[in-house]
C-alpha cells in the first residue's frame, strides 16, 4: 500500500514508486519500486519490514481459465517489459504465494529464486489448534494457567527493548534504529496498518510482536521479541498463538509468519502448525558495476570478520 512505503521511506530515507500495468483504463497490475541507492546507481530490492515488494495483481474475472491465464500473462508482459527498461543496476522482486505464474519474467531472462513462509489459517482456530505442536500446546496452556495475558496496547518501547534483547542474544539485524522505528510505528498504527500485542506476566512485558494488518485478509508478523528470562516459559508460542485469536477475531483469515528458512526461528513457526507455502524471488541480471561494488563489500565483510574473530588482530 503506499501509505505503507509511504512510512517505510520516511523511516529509511529510501524513495519509491510504483509501475502499474492499465488494462481498458482500468488500474489491474502493479509493482511497488522501493528505490534505494548504491554507489553504481539506483537499485530495487526487499528488505526487513518489506519482506514482499512484488507483484500485486486484480484481474476482472473471466469465465474460462484459458481467458483468465492469457489477460493474466499481458499484464505480466507489460510490466516485465517496462521494468526492463528501467535504469537499476540491480531489480530484486519478492512475490507473494498469490503470485505463482512468472514465465514472462524467465521468457526475458530474469533469474528465479524459489523461498518459502508459513501461513497460519484464522478462520477456524479449533482445527489451528489441533495442529500445534504438543510440546508448544503444553507450554501455552502452563502460560495460561500462570497468569500470563495477552494484550495490545501502543508500547512500542516495549517491543524494541526486546527486540534489542533479542539482537544483542542471537545477533539479529535491527530492523530499524530506535528513533526511526517508533516513528515509523505510530504513523502505521495511525493509519490502521499496524499492531502491537505483548505477553504479559506479572504486569512486565515479557514478549511482544509487531503485526502488519489493513484492509486486506491477510496479516503479517514481522518482527517480534522476547525476554529471555522467560524463554522457557514458553512466552513466545503463548504470545504468537494469542495474536493469532486476536486476529481471527478482527475477520483475518490468515496470518503469514514471513520467512522459513532453515533456522530455529523456522523450527518454531513450523511447530505453530502452519502451512509451508512457496513464493518466487526473480531479479534481472545485474549490472556489472553492481556485481563488482557487491564483491567489494562482500569481500571487506569477510576481511571485518576474521579480524573480530582473531580479537582484532591484523
Amino acid at each position: 500500500m503506499p501509505t505503507y512505503l509511504e512510512a517505510l521511506c520516511r523511516a529509511t530515507g529510501a524513495q519509491f514508486r510504483v509501475a502499474g500495468a492499465f488494462l481498458d483504463g482500468r488500474l489491474v497490475g502493479g509493482v511497488p519500486l522501493y528505490e534505494r541507492r548504491a554507489r553504481s546507481g539506483p537499485f530495487v530490492a526487499n528488505r526487513l519490514l518489506l519482506y514482499y515488494n512484488g507483484i500485486v495483481l486484480k484481474l476482472p474475472p473471466k469465465k474460462f481459465p484459458s481467458d483468465a491465464t492469457a489477460q493474466e500473462l499481458l499484464v505480466l508482459e507489460a510490466l516485465a517489459d517496462d521494468l526492463g527498461q528501467r535504469p537499476y543496476v540491480h531489480i530484486q522482486l519478492h512475490n507473494r504465494s498469490t503470485v505463482q505464474d512468472i514465465r514472462p519474467f524467465l521468457a526475458r531472462g530474469w533469474q528465479p529464486r524459489l523461498s518459502y513462509t508459513y501461513t497460519m489459517a484464522l478462520v477456524d482456530t479449533a482445527r489451528q489448534w489441533e495442529r500445534i505442536d504438543p510440546n508448544l500446546k503444553r507450554l501455552i496452556v502452563r502460560c495460561e494457567r500462570e497468569g500470563v495475558e495477552y494484550r495490545e496496547d501502543d508500547d512500542f518501547d516495549a517491543l524494541f527493548r526486546l527486540h534489542l534483547r533479542t539482537h544483542q542474544r542471537k545477533g539479529a539485524p535491527l530492523y530499524l534504529p530506535e528513533k526511526a522505528f517508533a516513528d515509523f510505528y505510530a504513523e502505521l498504527k495511525a493509519a490502521g496498518l499496524a499492531r502491537l500485542g505483548h505477553a504479559v506476566f506479572d504486569g512486565k512485558v515479557i514478549a511482544s510482536q509487531l503485526m502488519l494488518t489493513g484492509p486486506h485478509a491477510v496479516a503479517h508478523t514481522v518482527c517480534a521479541g522476547a525476554d529471555d528470562d522467560y524463554l522457557r516459559m514458553g512466552a513466545s508460542a503463548f504470545l504468537r498463538w494469542h495474536s493469532c485469536l486476536a486476529l481471527a477475531r478482527s475477520g483475518y483469515v490468515d496470518n503469514d509468519l514471513t520467512d522459513a528458512a532453515l533456522n530455529p526461528v523456522t523450527r518454531f513457526k513450523s511447530q505453530l502448525g502452519g502451512e509451508l507455502t512457496a513464493t518466487w524471488s526473480i531479479s534481472r541480471s545485474d549490472s556489472l558495476a553492481y556485481r563488482i561494488e557487491s564483491a567489494l563489500q562482500h569481500w571487506r565483510h569477510n576481511v571485518a570478520r576474521r579480524r573480530a574473530d582473531r580479537g582484532g588482530v591484523p
